[in-house]
């Protein structure tokens, strides 16, 4: 069974937790931290040659997305005009092509082999997307995408990955191509989620950062630090809350907190 809820309120710890959290105060050293810098996109790259397309699930968007890109048309049929940042390997692209005849996607990622794989994938069609390699901190997206022309920006479990120092840039290079009045849906991992209790000790990059074992970085976002992070690249705020997730597995007696940010910010 599953149990969800959605607020302004973070999840409280329970004692061992907070213990925990507490004790690891021991960050990676400068050295480690700059060479995971420099070594982010073969990293990533690295992980897409191990799990392929296996990785993560299709996400099919019968969730709360799938009507906000309904809620962005003025008419039905309407052609929207999609960029998803941090593509992957389509898991998220594909279904949402296969379920609206109406879309035109921009996608892109970091990772050169996410790229291939998702334009081999059979459902790529050139006449309905177009994807390309992008580091969203320093490869200006005007590039390949024209100004003020994109409908809705799809910004999911991407900022997580990316240092806190250089996320402002990601926004900043965002908001050159949507259009004035149009958004950026987002989600990612919220503060307190299960996998950032779950880091061993000697994994912490700094307040809420983390690296896995495979070298690629993990940030669990408070709605405080989102909201004025968007807000200070000239975002409106329309909806930003966290979505609590309790996930019973009752063979084993096992809770998994699962937290998330789900938001959505405007371009004035």
């Amino acid at each position: 069974g599953a149990f969800q809820k959605k607020g302004h309120s973070a999840r409280i710890l329970s004692p061992e937790e907070a213990e925990k959290l507490a004790k690891d105060q021991v960050l990676v050293s400068e050295f480690k931290q700059l060479k995971l810098e420099k070594e982010a996109q073969k990293n990533w790259d690295l992980f897409y040659k191990r799990n392929s397309t296996n990785f993560f699930k299709d996400r099919h968007w019968t969730t709360r997305e799938f009507q906000e890109l309904k809620a962005c048309r003025e008419f039905a049929d309407q052609e929207l005009t999609i960029l998803e940042a941090g593509c992957g390997v389509g898991n998220c692209l594909f279904p949402l092509l296969e379920e609206d005849l109406h879309i035109f996607a921009y996608a892109c990622d970091f990772s050169p082999r996410a790229v291939e794989y998702v334009k081999k994938n059979a459902l790529y069609s050139p006449e309905r997307c177009k994807v390309f390699q992008c580091d969203l901190t320093k490869d200006d997206l005007l590039e390949n995408i024209p100004a003020d022309s994109v409908d809705v920006v799809l910004l999911i479990f991407v900022l997580s990955a990316i240092h806190p120092d250089k996320m402002h840039l990601v926004l900043k290079n965002i908001y050159k191509v949507l259009k004035p009045g149009k958004c950026v849906l987002f989600r990612d991992y919220g503060l307190y989620d299960h996998a950032m209790l779950r880091f061993k000790s000697g994994s912490k990059l700094g307040e809420n950062f983390y690296v896995r074992q495979d070298g690629t970085r993990s940030y669990f976002f408070t709605e405080e630090f989102l909201s004025q992070l968007f807000k200070a690249e000239g975002y409106e705020q329309v909806v930003n809350e966290y979505v609590q997730r309790e996930t019973v597995n009752r063979k084993e007696d096992l809770c998994v907190p699962r937290v998330f940010l789900q938001s959505k910010f405007q371009k004035p």
